[in-house]
């Protein structure tokens, strides 16, 4: 993940976006950012019920004890949200992700009230893949 911005660089560039779309392009760029999922990754235990896309989530935890994240997604958009959870969880203990309630930074970014009902429903599901995946490590 060492080509995605930190949390304050993700909330700026945020911030310099006009409008909706240029939020949604850059949302879709970070989701290109995010590297190749491993097809062995790829398996049902990693598939995450509750998104209408199909969304896969991997985590490991680092020599350093923190949280790695592997994902995908089958859709442009859903993998953009994937990189930004990501990005808010980046850098991160498992019971410190445990903790973070990350859904007040979409509100910050203006994301939330501009996701469909079945888009905000996947990006709750997301979260609470990780949150749930997170406490495994811990």
């Amino acid at each position: 993940m060492a080509n995605l911005p930190d949390k304050d660089k993700l909330v700026r560039n945020f911030s310099r976006c006009l409008n909706w779309e240029e939020k949604y392009l850059y949302v879709i760029e970070l989701g290109a950012k995010l590297p190749a999922l491993d097809d062995a990754e790829r398996r049902p235990g990693n598939l995450i019920s509750g998104c209408q896309s199909q969304v896969w989530i991997v985590l490991n935890r680092s020599e350093q004890g923190l949280v790695e994240f592997h994902g995908d997604s089958d859709a442009a958009i859903v993998k953009g949200l994937l990189a930004v959870v990501f990005i808010l969880y980046q850098q991160l203990t498992p019971q410190q992700i445990v903790d973070l309630d990350v859904r007040p930074f979409f509100a910050e970014l203006a994301l939330s009230q501009h996701l469909t009902p079945s888009r905000s429903q996947g990006l709750e599901a997301m979260i609470r893949a990780i949150r749930s995946k997170a406490a495994l490590l811990a």
